[in-house]
């Protein structure tokens, strides 16, 4: 199941699949459709079910990324799985308020916490 990952660094904790993210700025376009890629193989292919999504490393998020989480979270729906998100800097985090997606997405402090709640 270990598969090449080049923009996410992934570990299986417990009975989650935990994903961090290696560029500190995701806002490139290409980067953008790589990670999204490989997040979404890592349902597709690899049968990761429980995501927690660590953002601590990310200082910068583009609106297109949150476009794939939002179609990541779709994907982890569509196989009975769940999508935490954690360690999500201040700025950032306002995104998500400011685009109600704090709404959608259970965001968490810390990884332990996001992997607790699966």
């Amino acid at each position: 199941m270990a598969k090449e990952h080049k923009r996410l660094e992934v570990k299986d904790v417990d009975d989650a699949t935990v994903v961090s993210f290696v560029d500190r700025k995701i806002l490139d376009e290409t980067n953008i459709q790589e990670i999204g890629k490989e997040l979404f193989d890592l349902v597709e292919e690899e049968g990761a079910r429980n995501l927690v999504l660590n953002f601590e490393n990310v200082e910068y998020l583009s609106s297109a990324a949150l476009g794939k989480l939002i179609t990541l979270n779709k994907k982890v729906k569509t196989v009975d799985g769940q999508l935490r998100l954690c360690a999500i800097k201040p700025p950032i985090f306002e995104v998500f308020v400011i685009t109600k997606l704090n709404k959608l997405f259970d965001i968490y402090e810390t990884q332990t916490a996001a992997c607790e709640s699966l």
